[in-house]
């Protein structure tokens, strides 16, 4: 104590503790100014890159992924229908893709970074239609030189299993193949430029 009657501990201590406590407080006003910043869970959800795991998809089926709100389309393809590719370039509009509907190292005949997968939006080009999975061979209602694809119920485009359009349907080009790269031997990012992967 000192000699006016002051309890200078006590002073040290009450000051100590009011910086503490405004502190704190600071933070506590600052934290959610800074959060304010980030980007909210809704638009991170929006543009954020989409994992599927193909480990499990077998040959000829087809699973589904949402990126952007749109759906995506990853397709195993077999031997057989990658060979039946080439043999569809006489009745496709666009089949060497001149219209650039897909990432420059997706410019091949399979549309793809390894042919056995397609990844593809599945939103015909026409009016925005979710085409169908056919991958059955010259079924009754789509003719015979159809070697599997996608038929749009909506107007009638077809699609074969790279997603290049048929000549003399509505959709005027190639279904769109997303920007992705492979983060493992059966993992796809949707979404992420892959580059020359």
């Amino acid at each position: 104590m000192s000699s006016d009657g002051v309890d200078l501990k006590k002073r040290r201590f009450l000051t100590a503790t009011t910086a503490v406590v405004g502190a704190v407080g600071g933070v506590f006003a600052v934290v959610p100014f800074i959060k304010n910043w980030n980007p909210s869970q809704r638009a991170r959800a929006a543009g954020a890159p989409e994992e599927a795991d193909i480990s499990g998809l077998a040959e000829g089926a087809l699973m589904r992924v949402k990126w952007r709100g749109k759906v995506c389309w990853v397709v195993h393809r077999s031997k057989q229908q990658l060979a039946d590719l080439e043999s569809l370039d006489g009745i496709l509009a666009d089949p060497d893709s001149a219209v650039p509907q897909q990432p420059s190292y997706c410019t091949n005949k399979h549309r793809s970074i390894k042919p056995q997968y397609l990844v593809a939006i599945g939103i015909c080009t026409h009016l925005g239609c979710s085409p169908t999975y056919r991958p059955e061979i010259a079924p009754a209602d789509m003719g015979a030189d159809w070697k599997g694809g996608f038929y749009c119920p909506c107007h009638g485009s077809k699609f074969d299993l790279a997603g290049r359009v048929y000549s003399g349907v509505p959709a005027p080009t190639n279904l769109e193949i997303p920007p992705h790269q492979y983060v493992a031997d059966d993992v796809i990012l949707i979404g992420v430029d892959g580059g020359n992967a």
